[in-house]
């Protein structure tokens, strides 16, 4: 496990037709949904931390928004910051949470919940269920659906501060999280703060 925050030496290089084939596979309507979140897990696994491993407790993955005339990539982490292996579904039992590969419309623009920082405007799960794969006891990781609050936030300097959310490094964050609302306004008016930004979750 390496820890730490680490960032990438650049921004991720995919471009928006490479990523378009990516996304061929899920049919999104993009009339209905011009605005798309992505994230690629493992998109820096084999020049950072452990060569061929998805590292946790860095910024080794990539983070798209995509829209017909926009297009930016950040640095970002689709995984818990640490493995706390568990068994079953109860808080004082249950591993630790990350998200399933997919595509996911379940988020919207509201605010996220943070002890330090206070509520601020993030990327949340509040629309549906999610599917999670918990880290399990003798490699035996295991699914779990429900309302688990997997947010798209702000990441830390010391690490990437997430219990199974998908988060950017602060250097990045206002950047990232200015031009989401900026597109939501655009496309979707006065129920920009009602509609569903899909996340679609890829894996290097």
């Amino acid at each position: 496990m390496s820890s730490g925050g680490h960032l990438p030496n650049a921004k991720p290089r995919l471009t928006q037709e490479k990523l378009a084939e990516k996304l061929a596979p899920f049919n999104l309507d993009r009339a209905k949904h011009p605005l798309v979140i992505v994230g690629i897990r493992g998109y820096y696994k084999d020049t950072m931390g452990v060569p061929g491993v998805n590292d946790r407790g860095i910024y080794d993955d990539a983070i798209f928004i995509d829209t017909p005339d926009t297009f930016a990539a950040f640095n970002g982490n689709t995984d818990p910051s640490r493995h706390k292996p568990g068994t079953g579904f109860s808080d004082s039992s249950k591993g630790m949470a990350k998200l399933k590969l997919g595509a996911w419309f379940v988020h919207k623009l509201d605010f996220h919940g943070s002890k330090v920082l206070g509520p601020y405007r993030a990327i949340c799960q509040r629309l549906g269920k999610v599917t999670v794969v918990r880290d399990g006891k003798n490699g035996k990781d295991y699914e779990d659906t429900g309302n688990f609050g997997i947010n798209i936030h702000k990441g830390s300097y010391n690490g990437t501060s997430s219990l199974g959310c998908q988060t950017l490094h602060p250097d990045q964050w206002s950047s990232f999280i200015s031009m989401a609302m900026d597109l939501a306004k655009r496309y979707h008016g006065d129920q920009w703060e009602k509609t569903v930004i899909p996340y679609v979750l890829l894996e290097e």
